[in-house]
């Protein structure tokens, strides 16, 4: 453990909900909280849609690769938060746990994409105020 709190992203191809969570947790915390992705079948690379959304939004989530979830980042995260991977994420008991259902990005459009990384910044902006006990931006 730091002394910030950790996030720990989850979805199947860590290539789209879980990456643009991870990227959109880093920006609002601004280093308050260690944000980090993974999936339980990774990606051979980045969802192209959701990096064009992000990249609009000014962020550059390049340097972001999809990877596995291993258990040292379960077991260092305090928040673990799975994104529609059903039965194929893990659990990790006495880990706080939140599911957000959100629809998966792979293979649609800019304009289709948008709506989903609007609600996962909801949610990120939402988590942040939580854990930093400072109202959300």
């Amino acid at each position: 453990m730091t002394d910030r709190p950790v996030v720990l992203f989850l979805c199947v191809h860590n290539a789209g909900r879980s990456l643009a969570a991870k990227v959109l947790l880093e920006h609002h915390a601004a280093g308050r909280v260690e944000a980090r992705s993974a999936g339980s079948e990774p990606a051979g690379e980045l969802n192209p849609a959701v990096v064009a959304v992000l990249a609009e939004r000014g962020l550059d989530p390049t340097d972001e690769r999809p990877k596995a979830v291993t258990d040292d980042d379960a077991r260092a995260a305090d928040v673990v938060v799975t994104m529609g991977c059903g039965d194929t994420c893990p659990i990790y008991p006495g880990t706080r746990r939140l599911d957000w259902e959100l629809p998966d990005p792979a293979g649609l459009a800019v304009e289709d994409v948008r709506p989903i990384i609007d609600e996962i910044d909801r949610r990120v902006r939402a988590l942040v105020a939580e854990l930093t006990g400072e109202p959300a931006d």
